[in-house]
């Protein structure tokens, strides 16, 4: 089952806690004249978050699709969701588009450039081209400018069933890239000669608010959070030996 908290201002963080994987799938919606969600999730987690979303809008009236790469838990149900809005559509950048949505979308996404802007009425969302970061070629973020909430994607990743809201994100995320470097998921975040200049970026924003599509989300200094996980993520994957 599903739980809903709302984050900031008409942004809600509806979570499924999978006991297997032992992590939380958090979808994002941003409620406003045109709905978005951000992650798709996958069609297993599909009815639930569908139940969850159901109390917060019509479902039909999504207007936006939002996810920051071609993985399962990003855009797995996406089309279900377009089948259930007929005036939805994908959101994703250029090479996002050609290389997976136009195939694999039923319908064609609205593509964007590097930090355009898109307006769903009172909120303002800029795209960010974030290559590499947490993950894949394609990869992006979405930052809202209107209420300071930066859409994390696997950034600050953390294992478990923890709280919607917690104070400390940085700990259990620099833990869960420490455990994960010993393990399979050990090459899942790379670190690139570009990866502090999109960390950089990132903090510039100034977020007041992380949504973090695993384990709890933050409010406060994301500018300092973010700048501490990138120290931990080169300590743990830049300098690591390449096996």
């Amino acid at each position: 089952m599903s739980t809903i908290i709302e984050i900031a201002a008409d942004v809600f963080r509806i979570s499924t806690y999978v006991e297997p994987a032992g992590l939380q799938f958090n979808q994002f919606l941003v409620r406003d004249d045109e709905p978005l969600l951000y992650h798709a999730g996958q069609n297993v987690l599909f009815a639930d978050i569908l139940d969850a979303l159901k109390t917060l809008v019509d479902p039909a009236t999504l207007r936006w699709i939002g996810f920051s790469h071609f993985e399962a838990d990003e855009c797995g149900a996406l089309n279900r969701w377009l089948a259930l809005a007929p005036r939805a559509e994908p959101l994703a950048g250029l090479v996002a588009a050609r290389t997976s949505i136009d195939d694999f979308a039923v319908r064609a996404p609205r593509v964007l450039a590097d930090d355009e802007c898109l307006a769903t009425g009172r909120h303002r969302l800029r795209f960010l081209a974030t290559p590499h970061l947490p993950h894949n070629w394609e990869a992006s973020l979405l930052y809202d400018e209107t209420e300071g909430v930066l859409f994390c994607s696997d950034l600050l990743a953390q294992g478990g069933r923890t709280a919607a809201l917690a104070d400390d994100v940085l700990g259990p995320a620099v833990h869960s890239l420490e455990r994960g470097e010993r393990g399979p998921m050990r090459h899942a975040l790379p670190y690139t000669g570009s990866t502090h200049a999109s960390f950089e970026r990132l903090a510039g924003l100034g977020p007041a608010t992380l949504a973090i599509m695993h384990g709890a989300s933050y409010r406060g200094d994301g500018a300092a959070v973010l700048r501490a996980y990138e120290a931990a993520l080169a300590r743990v994957v830049g300098s690591a030996p390449q096996a």
